[in-house]
């Protein structure tokens, strides 16, 4: 059984890392490039929860959107759900000046699902620390983010898209989507 859905996001390297994940459960996903409203929260399931509401009422059809966040515990867990908008803004170089010694950090990835009557969230987190320095070629903050029982950063994994946040998470849509399509 193969189904098919619209992955709504302005970041194409976060659709081609969704739709590689969940291709191993036969999900297709479709790329629905747009740029969404995203409203400035503490809560990033509320976050994904108005995003998919959003891409919902654009695309009429069933629908997923996955924000997520790097909580850095020395930053009393900033950037958090300010993620996007700090990495465009001072990017890695600056998170690694203003960490302190305490370098441990969470990667959170919220998955939210609406079929225009229901919106399903689906959350994991991946414990683990911040690198030194940049290493590896990767997007976003995988260049510094080293998960736990690991010492290479995201970037560096080959594996990545089989232990990261994003890949719990959208494990955890998967499941709950083929158990109703039964």
């Amino acid at each position: 059984m193969s189904s098919n859905i619209l992955f709504a996001s302005s970041n194409k390297n976060k659709f081609d890392e969704a739709s590689k994940i969940l291709s191993n459960f036969k999900i297709n996903l479709e790329f629905f490039k747009s740029d969404l409203i995203e409203i400035q929260d503490d809560s990033i399931s509320d976050i994904a929860s108005q995003k998919v509401k959003d891409a919902f009422n654009k695309s009429q059809k069933p629908i997923i959107v996955e924000d997520d966040g790097l909580f850095i515990d020395s930053l009393n867990g900033f950037p958090g759900p300010y993620s996007s908008f700090i990495f465009k803004t001072i990017g890695n170089n600056g998170i690694l000046e203003l960490v302190s010694s305490n370098r441990t950090a969470k990667f959170v990835s919220v998955i939210a699902y609406s079929d225009g009557k229901n919106i399903e969230i689906f959350e994991s987190s991946i414990k683990g620390k911040i690198s030194d320095k940049p290493r590896g070629d990767g997007w976003g903050y995988d260049p510094i983010f080293i998960p736990e029982n690991q010492n290479q950063t995201y970037a560096e994994l080959t594996n990545k898209n089989q232990i990261s946040h994003r890949y719990e998470s959208l494990s955890k849509f998967a499941s709950w989507f083929l158990n109703r399509q039964e």
